[in-house]
Order: structure tokens, then sequence, then C-alpha cells
């Protein structure tokens, strides 16, 4: 493909919380939940964070390293199922808030946890048809679990911002297909506060069905095996899906070992394998191949096959914090505090 990614940036909140300690307070065994989603500790936003402000700092921070004049940004897609308002776009703050308006055009997208992966999709388009010069795709999200549900252990906070253009690429996407189907494993209805989930059907025939499916065809279109690719991403709602669906298509632990982020900062839903990417091309050398493959609830999977370039080498990344202080880094909070920031406590009229 013509296009590929010219810059990137994350953003993770500080603060977090431990399963035991949402266990502790639902009187379950949160330790032995996290054991069992491979999820140590989950990210939180504070009160003045959302999807705007996490969008806002990931994409400042990509445009910074990228040295990119925020005038030549044609287009900002930021995908997400927690955007602040039901009628009223995201992506438009996002792009005043970083000076690129106002000649660009804006939207954006829904997919639950894929609209990120769809949002650089579409920005190939655009720019490989030269209709723009550089696109920006941003996954977040500060998705929560309804109080004592399963959900609640791993749902958490975060964002990741891709520039995607034609000149000093420094990861070329080389192709992109997707797998899509009707599968309802995971809903929210308009004015409902918490998502909905199918239980054990979210992992199959939807998770693993899609991921598998939509990897394999990746790697029977460009005539691959996993021993081709440095590195593999997959999406995470938790830390076991994306081992297990390594696993079954024949990856590496050595392979999977930068994408999962999850374990240390929760599932951050659409923003999940792009932070995991972050954390891949934070390391990255010259010419290694990546396997990209998200997931979507409803449901989807974008597989990307990827690789390096010469450009990565001398790319600056000296602005902004490498994921991995994120994954590190944190302040722990109690229940009590977390239910305050997520607007869990509703206080009656006076």
């Amino acid at each position: 493909m013509k296009a590929g990614i010219v810059s990137y940036g994350a953003y993770v909140p500080r603060y977090r919380i431990t399963p035991a300690e949402i266990g502790r307070v639902w009187g379950s065994d949160g330790e032995s939940m996290g054991e069992g989603l491979n999820v140590r500790r989950k990210s939180v936003p504070a009160p003045d964070e959302d999807t705007i402000t996490i969008s806002t700092e990931a994409l400042r921070i990509a445009l910074v390293r990228g040295a990119i004049d925020p005038q030549q940004v044609g287009a900002v897609y930021v995908g997400s199922e927690s955007h602040p308002y039901a009628v009223k776009p995201t992506a438009t703050v996002v792009a005043q808030a970083v000076g690129a308006t106002p000649f660009l055009t804006a939207a954006d997208f829904e997919f639950a946890c894929k609209a990120g992966t769809a949002a650089i999709q579409t920005c190939l388009g655009l720019v490989g048809a030269e209709m723009i010069r550089y696109g920006v795709a941003i996954g977040t999200d500060t998705s929560q679990g309804a109080p004592g549900d399963a959900l609640e252990y791993s749902a958490s906070a975060g964002g990741a911002a891709f520039v995607i253009g034609q000149e000093r690429v420094i990861c070329q996407v080389r192709r992109t297909l997707s797998y899509t189907t009707d599968t309802p494993d995971f809903w929210r209805r308009e004015g409902q506060k918490y998502p909905s989930h199918s239980g054990r059907f979210t992992g199959e025939p939807a998770y693993f069905r899609h991921v598998t499916e939509c990897a394999r065809r990746m790697m029977e279109t460009e005539g691959t095996t996993p021993a081709d690719y440095a590195h593999v991403v997959f999406h995470q709602p938790n830390g076991k899906f994306p081992q297990r669906v390594g696993k079954q298509l024949g990856f590496s632990d050595a392979q999977m070992r930068y994408g999962l982020v999850t374990p240390d900062i929760g599932n951050t839903y659409s923003a999940a394998a792009l932070i995991g990417l972050a954390n891949v091309l934070d390391r990255a050398a010259p010419h290694e191949r990546i396997l990209v493959v998200g997931y979507g609830s409803g449901a989807g999977s974008d597989a990307f096959d990827l690789e390096t370039t010469d450009e990565i080498a001398s790319f600056d990344r000296s602005h902004g914090r490498p994921v991995q202080w994120y994954l590190d880094s944190g302040t722990e909070i109690p229940y009590a505090v977390y239910a305050k920031f997520r607007g869990k406590i509703h206080m009656g009229e006076h």
C-alpha cells in the first residue's frame, strides 16, 4: 500500500485499581478473578478526563514526534464506544484542540473495540487516494462495567493516536483486510448506562472465531506463517484471550510479549490493540514484520500486515512517555475513590 504510519502517540490515565480491591467490596475473590483474566490492575480516568482529553493528549504527542503541522492534517477520526456526547462529535473537539481546524473532515467511529482500527483503514484509503496529506486515526475509551459485573474487573481507560501518510513512513502497511458477521455478543442500548454481554459466548464464537479467521486469511493472502513476524498484537478484552488465540495460531510468547498490555492497565477497549502496537513500535527495529488483529463485538476483526522501515531508527520518541512507562507506573486508589471518579454513586435530590 502507498500509505503507512508516520507517527504515533499513546496516553493512559495515572490512577489504578486492582481486581482484589474490587472483589473486596463485592464479597468475591477478586484476586482469583484477576488471575483468571490475567489482569493485575486497570487504569481509571480522573474526574476531569474523558475520551476527548485522552485523544487530545495522545494526538499531541504524535504530532510533535512526527514534526507534523496540524494544518496539514486532512482527517481526524476518533473510534470509541464511550464518547462524552450522544449527539456531538468527539473528533471536532480534538481537531480544534490540536490546531487542525477548519479545513479537514472529522467524524466519530463506533464498532465496539475495533472502531480505532476501522479509522486507520479509512485514513489509509484517503491518503492512498491522495485526497489528503495526513489522516489521524484514534482509538480511545473510558468504558466501565456495571458494579460487581465481571467487566468491572477489566474495563479501563486509555488511547492511542496514529498519523497516516506517505512521507517519512516508519511502518509500512503491506495489507489490511477484515472479517465481519452479525454476532451479538456485547451491546449497550441508547440510554443504558452499562453494557450487556453474553458471558462465555463472547469468547466462542465471537472473539476467537473472528480473530483466528481474520489472522489466517491474512497469512494465506500474504503467503506468510507465524515465523515471518517479529511481533503480533491481538485485541485484548483480558490478558488470557490474546495468549490463547496466539497459541492456537502458532505464535510464541516472545512474539506476543510487547503487544500484550492489558495485564498492567486493563482492557482499554477501542485502544487495546493500538496501545499494544504503540508498545511494539517503541521497541521495533527496521524491517520487522508485525501482525495486528483487532476485534469489535457485534462482530468483526481488522487485520494489518505491517513492516517497519529504516525511518523508525531515527524516529524521535523523546516527546511523551513510552507505553512501558504507563505499564510500570500509576497510583492505586481504593474502591470508594474509584466509584466517585466513575460516577457509580448517585445522590438523590434534596
